[in-house]
């Protein structure tokens, strides 16, 4: 793939959507040492982005498409650049002409379609809240909306996270209802993969449903829902007050709302997704929560709070296959189990799906567990 387009109309376009820093960049070189693909296959983000400031003419392959935008290189970008906004962006006017990779072609028909990228049917979207006694949402019967995001309607793994929610939801007296098949994807990942269009057609049409039923207070699953809540869907109107799950497990502990008292004997130690630690700063509340566990010792990992090892599922990767030995995720258990930990614990289904699929191929199944924060709290309830 090579893109050719004159300097000042690929610079017009990328600061028109969103990537306004891209002449703040002087070549220090700093986000490419900074990257996760550092540790395996070498990503050149610094080459990439003085590309973009020529024009990206003579670019050509796909290693755009391999950024997880984990944001580790903007916190650490001493003039702090927007570097994953340049490159939503460079992949937007990319998107536009067609030129993405085919593997992310399903994901982003399977939206447009269906509202969720894993190629599911709209009419399972939610079907898993009957029978988990989780009712339709009523702004006066219900605190919270659950959003649960897409993957617990397609996915079998990500169903056991609300499944455990659902059971907490019941033991502390906490009303959350959910929406039908009318909701759609919250559109994060859609996003970093350059359709700004099918972003915001999902990001209106959920705005509007939610005004629709009255909707005020939003619980939600995974870092990435909460991160297009706070920081994204305020641009185009909708405004929320937004729960992640790990917040609102730790102030039931504190509250005494929620008693735990089973014994999980086990050595945890907890993985940072990037979407609620790096881009959110949400670091001691699934901590807490740990640390509540009857029976449970915790121990911290290598990287850990903003140095955390990217999972490698963010930016639309979920999606696309990475080759053994490339998988970001592929080095975070054996860390895990380098510190004796039995469990790894995270608070994202992204990174769950990862960890498991690494924790496979490595053949570590009887080594190590893969756990939800919130499959942790469910199994200490008496």
């Amino acid at each position: 793939m090579e893109v050719v387009v004159p300097f000042l109309e690929v610079a017009e376009a990328i600061e028109a959507s969103g990537g306004e820093d891209l002449n703040l960049c002087y070549q220090c070189a700093t986000c490419t040492g900074s990257c996760p693909w550092g540790f395996v296959e070498p990503l050149n983000i610094r080459q990439l982005i003085h590309l973009a400031q020529l024009g990206l003419e003579g670019y050509e392959g796909e290693d755009l498409w391999k950024c997880t935008t984990c944001n580790t290189c903007k916190i650490r970008c001493p003039r702090g650049v927007g570097i994953i906004d340049i490159i939503r962006s460079i992949r937007t006017m990319i998107v536009e002409t067609g030129l993405i990779p085919q593997s992310l072609r399903g994901a982003l028909g399977s939206t447009k379609s269906e509202g969720n990228p894993w190629s599911g049917n709209r009419s399972d979207r939610n079907s898993w809240a009957a029978e988990m006694g989780i009712e339709a949402f009523d702004k006066d019967k219900h605190e919270y909306l659950l959003f649960a995001c897409c993957m617990p309607s397609y996915d079998p793994r990500a169903r056991k996270q609300v499944a455990a929610a659902a059971k907490i939801f019941k033991a502390a007296g906490v009303k959350v209802g959910v929406l039908g098949s009318e909701e759609s994807c919250c559109g994060e990942s859609i996003r970093k993969i350059g359709d700004e269009d099918l972003f915001g057609n999902l990001a209106g049409g959920n705005g509007a449903l939610f005004r629709e039923h009255g909707v005020e207070k939003v619980l939600v699953l995974s870092p990435h829902c909460y991160h297009t809540f706070v920081n994204e869907y305020p641009e185009l109107g909708t405004k929320l007050q937004v729960t992640h799950m790990v917040e609102l497990l730790a102030d039931l502990l504190e509250t005494g709302k929620l008693k735990l008292s089973k014994p999980i004997e086990a050595t945890v130690t907890y993985h940072d997704p990037c979407y609620l630690g790096r881009h959110n700063e949400i670091y001691d509340a699934p901590r807490k929560v740990i640390q509540s566990l009857p029976g449970v010792t915790f121990i911290e990992m290598i990287r850990v709070r903003e140095e955390s090892l990217c999972c490698g599922g963010g930016g639309g990767r979920m999606w696309m296959e990475t080759k053994f030995g490339e998988r970001f995720s592929d080095l975070r258990i054996p860390e895990a189990l380098s510190v004796g930990a039995s469990i790894l614990a995270t608070a994202c289904p992204y990174c769950i799906n990862m960890f498991e699929d690494s924790r496979l191929n490595l053949n570590k199944e009887d080594e190590i567990q893969v756990k939800d924060v919130t499959e942790l709290v469910a199994e200490a309830l008496a």
